[in-house]
């Protein structure tokens, strides 16, 4: 049975009670991070959090693809799209 994704609410708490420190300063933490991690990656750049995986920009080219409701196939344009490799610590414990 799958649970539900943590919240940023559960995720804030959490970190101000494994830090120590109060969730105002764990909220604005976070929203740092997050920032930080979008700013770089939008640029074409690619953040590795350790024991997390790695964030990064890939190109996609000009494809067709097809319109599932009416069947239609169309010519959808280059795009880029965020892609997150998972580190290998954290495959180990999750596969333990």
């Amino acid at each position: 049975m799958t649970q539900k994704p943590m919240t940023k609410a559960q995720l804030v708490s959490a970190l101000a009670d494994a830090t120590g420190s109060d969730k105002a300063s764990s909220n604005r933490m976070l929203d740092a991070l997050s920032g930080i991690i979008t700013k770089e990656v939008a640029a074409g750049g690619a953040v590795t959090v350790p024991s997390v995986g790695k964030f990064f920009c890939r190109a996609r080219p000009e494809r067709m693809v097809r319109n599932p409701a009416t069947g239609e196939q169309m010519k959808k344009p280059a795009d880029r799209v965020v892609k997150v490799t998972i580190a290998k610590a954290l495959k180990d414990v999750i596969n333990s």
